[in-house]
């Protein structure tokens, strides 16, 4: 079976003032933040990996951008946070693990070579950032054995950062859909996952990509330090 994929790209991303979609936004190189996603994509899993994008917000634009890809409408996208597109992306996705990212992340291709290999081997993880941890990001700790415990923004004493990079294996899949329709509306899908630690047994290893660059885009300056990368 083939790696499927989501992106999340359903959100206004009002705080970079584009009028188009944010993950459309035009990176120095002249491709947008989305296709460079799938550059990435494509380079770690090969062509026949099956990407769907959770679409909301001028969802037209996206989808004449990749009309190869498969979508998610979140008809609810103003009024709905990232706990409810995930869950949607992982209730129309076929048997088997699926990887995801945020539509606004910037990221080193390698950060997928490197995830290849825990899906691969079925294993649920989140791609983190111990080289910082500021106080607006989500961030994280591990338990006694190293796998992820707590997950959020109000973390105290967090490792490191969460880079807007998962995957759930098939095993782990059920639980994490049923926790993410429990949250609410506004909640993050990473409060979905540590209720599913928390409250399925459910393990999720954190896989360090400190030595690469990932730029979560949300203000101009982030998109000028993005663009120092690519």
């Amino acid at each position: 079976m083939s790696t499927q994929i989501v992106i999340l790209a359903a959100g206004m991303g009002s705080r970079l003032g584009r009028s188009l979609p944010k993950p459309l936004t035009e990176l120095s190189d002249g491709r947008t933040i989305m296709q460079q996603q799938f550059d990435n994509i494509r380079h770690a899993f090969g062509k026949d990996a099956h990407v769907s994008i959770v679409v909301g917000y001028k969802l037209e634009h996206i989808i004449e951008a990749f009309p190869d890809a498969s979508f998610v409408y979140n008809e609810q996208y103003d009024q709905t946070n990232t706990s409810k597109s995930l869950m949607r992306a992982l209730r129309a996705s076929k048997d088997g693990g699926v990887l995801w990212m945020n539509g606004d992340v910037v990221f080193d291709p390698e950060a997928l070579v490197r995830a290849k290999a825990m899906v691969d081997a079925g294993q649920s993880f989140v791609s983190v950032n111990t080289a910082k941890v500021s106080d607006e990001e989500v961030k994280y700790t591990v338990d006694a054995e190293g796998f992820i415990d707590q997950l959020s923004k109000t973390v105290t004493g967090g490792l490191g950062e969460a880079v807007g990079i998962n995957y759930v294996s098939r095993a782990d899949k059920a639980a994490l859909v049923r926790q993410l329709s429990k949250v609410g509306d506004q909640d993050y899908f990473e409060r979905g996952i540590e209720l599913a630690i928390e409250q399925d047994k459910l393990r999720f290893e954190p896989v360090d990509i400190s030595d690469l660059y990932a730029v979560e885009v949300d203000f101009a300056e982030d998109l000028e330090r993005a663009n120092l990368f690519v």
